[in-house]
C-alpha cells in the first residue's frame, strides 16, 4: 500500500464540491410543522360513588424547528421541465459543466448520484471522516509529499501543487452564480438531506455550518510535522490529528491554498446568508 495520507482525508475533492458544485448553495424557505400529539382515549365511566380523577395535564406540541437561513425561493418558468431526484445528475452535471468546464466536470466529478453524494459529503465534513461511498470528486492526482530529516517527518511545501489546478478554478467561479444555478435545485438537495435521516431538518443550515467550520480551521505554521505509526501518516500534534475531516483536509492544502479558498467561502457564504461568519 503506497505510504501517504489516506484518501479519505485528502483535501480537494471537497473543496470543488464547495466550489463548483456549490452552485449546490441556497434555499427555499421549507417548513415542517410537527404533528400534535394524539387525544388521549376516553375513559370508562366510573362508578357514580367515587370522585374523579383529576384531568391530565396538557402537553405543549413539539417545538417546530427553527431555521437559521432560509433564502427565498426562485420559481422556474412554467416551460421548464420538472427535474426530479433519481433523474437529476444530467442536469446538475450540465450546470458544473458551465460553470467549471465540461471537461473538469467528467475528469473531476463522479457523475452518479450528485445531488445525494454532495448532501452526504456536506453532512460529514465536520465529522471525523467523510465516507468513499459518497464522495463527489474523484481522487487527486499525485502522491502525497513529504520531508524527512532523520526521524522527523513534515509535509512537503511542494505538496501543495497538487490542489492549485482546483483552487485556480475555484477563484474563477463566480458565487452569484453559483448560488443562482442552486437555488433553482435546492428542493433536490433538501429532500436528498431528509432521506439522508433528518426528516425535520434544513439543508441551507447544514451547509452554513459545515462553511463556518471550514473558515474555523487553525492556521498552524508550516510545516506540519506527522508520524508514521503505522501505514498512513497523522499529524504529531495530538490537537491537529483531532480536527474533522474538513479542516485536516485544509491543512493539507498548504497555507497559501487554504487561505484563497476562505476567501471563496466566505464569497458562498454571504450570498446564501447575508449575514457573517460565526468565528
Amino acid at each position: 500500500m503506497d505510504r501517504q495520507l489516506s484518501e479519505r482525508n485528502d483535501g480537494m475533492w471537497w473543496i470543488a464540491i464547495l466550489a463548483g458544485a456549490v452552485a449546490l448553495i441556497a434555499a427555499v424557505y421549507f417548513f415542517w410543522p410537527q404533528s400534535e400529539p394524539p387525544a388521549p382515549p376516553a375513559t370508562a365511566a366510573l362508578a357514580p360513588a367515587e370522585p374523579e380523577p383529576a384531568p391530565a395535564p396538557t402537553l405543549a406540541p413539539p417545538a417546530e424547528p427553527v431555521i437559521e437561513h432560509p433564502v427565498e425561493a426562485v420559481k422556474p418558468p412554467e416551460t421548464t421541465p420538472r427535474v426530479t431526484l433519481d433523474g437529476s445528475d444530467g442536469t446538475i452535471a450540465a450546470a458544473l459543466g458551465h460553470l467549471l468546464g465540461n471537461e473538469r466536470m467528467r475528469k473531476w466529478f463522479f457523475g452518479d448520484a450528485m445531488v445525494r453524494r454532495f448532501v452526504a459529503t456536506v453532512d460529514n465534513l465536520p465529522r471525523p471522516m467523510v465516507a468513499m461511498k459518497v464522495r463527489s470528486l474523484r481522487p487527486v492526482p499525485g502522491a502525497f509529499e513529504v520531508l524527512r530529516d532523520g526521524d522527523a517527518i513534515m509535509v512537503s511545501a511542494g505538496n501543495a501543487a497538487r490542489y492549485s489546478t482546483y483552487v485556480q478554478a475555484l477563484e474563477r467561479v463566480d458565487a452569484k452564480q453559483l448560488a443562482g444555478v442552486y437555488l433553482r435545485f435546492y428542493p433536490l438537495f433538501q429532500q436528498a438531506y431528509e432521506e439522508l435521516g433528518y426528516p425535520k431538518a434544513y439543508f441551507n443550515d447544514r451547509l452554513v455550518a459545515a462553511i463556518d467550520h471550514l473558515l474555523a480551521t487553525p492556521e498552524p505554521p508550516a510545516p506540519l510535522r506527522l508520524m508514521q505509526p503505522k501505514v498512513l501518516y497523522e499529524f504529531e500534534d495530538p490537537a491537529l490529528e483531532a480536527l474533522s475531516s474538513g479542516q485536516k483536509a485544509m491543512l493539507r492544502l498548504g497555507p497559501d491554498n487554504a487561505q484563497r479558498v476562505k476567501a471563496k467561502l466566505r464569497a458562498l457564504r454571504a450570498e446564501i446568508t447575508r449575514s457573517p461568519p460565526k468565528l
